[in-house]
């Protein structure tokens, strides 16, 4: 029975977090484009480090876009969550790719050209499993054909073995291409917070796991606590 387990894991991402991998039927499936969504601080980008995290652990390499952090305050911040990957960076196990474009006089044209050359960038890249935190940066000047052009090509992408985990903000589009755009990932992966007596919680929404091995959940809470990470809160707790 172990044997199994050991190669259904070889097909999976995993977040490292238990509560978390069984909610999606295991994990995302390896070769998936996955979509986090949701508002400001709903933990879209603690999600993509513990799946970055949980990657590294399970021995695969992690190619990190990241348009909010340096590469050391990335490392940092995981570091305070424990979520320590120093030493795998230091190994060259994960890349982190800052994607900090400033002095620019924007224009929709650069836009295009830029998300062209992430694209390429990725595909020639060698690792199998990358993450992009955040695409709504990329949204701001782009027209809904280029991202969706985009997409299309990180579907490809995919399909092709690459597994990629984009975050959105979830007002940066109107609904109707939200709807375009969730329909063209294999994973959908929804978070919101949530008042919980005084304080408030992150709520994971489980929208969509498409080739999960196992039935996937509907939805889990957690805090994030600094010195700590990432912290399931019970069902019973959650609905008190």
């Amino acid at each position: 029975m172990d044997i199994f387990e050991d190669e259904e894991n070889k097909n999976i991402l995993t977040s490292g977090n238990t509560e978390i991998d069984k909610r999606l039927g295991g994990g995302i499936p390896l070769g998936s484009l996955t979509l986090i969504e949701g508002e400001n601080d709903t933990g879209k980008s603690v999600l993509c480090q513990q799946f970055a995290y949980g990657g590294l652990l399970n021995g695969l390499e992690i190619a990190y876009y990241t348009t909010e952090n340096t590469i050391k305050s990335l490392l940092r911040q995981m570091e305070s969550l424990s979520l320590d990957i120093s030493d795998f960076y230091a190994f060259g196990y994960v890349r982190i790719f800052p994607v900090h474009i400033e002095g620019i006089d924007w224009s929709t044209e650069q836009m295009r050209r830029i998300l062209n050359l992430v694209a390429n960038h990725m595909k020639v890249i060698k690792e199998n499993v990358i993450i992009v935190d955040s695409l709504t940066m990329f949204t701001t000047y782009s027209t809904e054909d280029d991202v969706l052009e985009f997409l299309t090509r990180l579907k490809n992408l995919a399909d092709n073995g690459k597994t990629i985990l984009i975050t959105l903000h979830q007002h940066a589009f109107k609904e109707d291409t939200l709807v375009r755009i969730r329909s063209a990932c294999d994973c959908h992966l929804f978070l919101r917070k949530e008042q919980v007596g005084e304080r408030y919680v992150s709520v994971l929404e489980v929208a969509k796991i498409r080739g999960a091995k196992k039935t996937t959940g509907n939805i889990v809470s957690f805090e994030v606590h600094p010195g700590f990470g990432l912290k399931i809160i019970p069902v019973s707790e959650a609905r008190t």
